[in-house]
């Protein structure tokens, strides 16, 4: 990390802790989000590996259905048209870790009423009809699945990268500038505690100095004043 900008501040240092410790935070919180992501992507997997079984073996009986009651009724286009279009499918949305996964309902009941005229059909029509009638809920179960699946990846996707970035650059830098910071302050601290060990010395030797030269000057003898000169006499 470049620290040509970093100067060695108790105010600096503050700071850079203050963003270390939030980078922590935030590294704990993607990480739990990442693990509940996971988590709720792994459940609904397994959900959409049942489902998928269901719908191909689901499809399968009703396709065989509809083969045979093509073979007993003919082309049943007829009683087809006089199918309702399905229009009851209603969409909302469930926020899990800030990843807001759909929520795909039909109105249709799981046991539907038939809609054509059951003169003129046979057993077989009736079991194609509720054999695609309960594709079509697993289909929008499946729909839901799915589309939660790929919305938890990519936000797992993203979680990993913004955690990494904190894990592998962001914190390391901290770390690094705070070491720097305490370092240079420390250092800082050594030599003004060695400066005024030096300046201490030097007053002390000062001092010790003025003292005795003091001492010295007492214990020399008082000289006696000079004597004034005589007057000359008057003649």
């Amino acid at each position: 990390m470049r620290t040509e900008n970093i100067f060695p501040t108790k105010g600096n240092l503050i700071n850079v802790k203050k963003s270390l410790q939030l980078a922590r935070m935030g590294y704990d919180l993607l990480d739990r989000k990442r693990n509940i992501l996971i988590r709720e992507l792994m459940t609904m997997i397994d959900s959409a590996k049942k489902l998928r079984n269901q719908i191909s073996s689901t499809y399968a009986k009703a396709y065989i259905a509809l083969q045979r009651a093509n073979i007993t009724l003919g082309v049943i286009e007829d009683i087809e048209n006089g199918i309702p279009i399905e229009d009851g499918l209603d969409i909302q949305y469930r926020s899990v870790m800030g990843v807001e996964l759909p929520t795909v309902r039909l109105s249709a009941p799981s046991e539907p009423e038939m809609t054509y005229d059951l003169y003129g059909t046979n057993s077989q029509l009736d079991n194609a009809y509720l054999c695609f009638h309960k594709v079509k809920l697993m289909t929008a179960r499946l729909a839901e699945v799915e589309n939660s699946i790929y919305r938890l990846a990519s936000a797992i996707k993203k979680t990993q990268s913004r955690a990494n970035a904190l894990k592998n650059i962001i914190i390391p830098n901290f770390e690094y500038s705070s070491k720097f910071i305490t370092d240079a302050l420390e250092e800082k601290e050594r030599e003004e505690f060695s400066r005024q060990k030096v300046i201490k010395r030097q007053k002390i030797h000062k001092e010790e100095l003025a003292q005795a030269l003091e001492a010295a000057q007492r214990q020399l003898p008082e000289r006696p004043a000079p004597s004034a000169p005589p007057e000359p006499e008057v003649i």
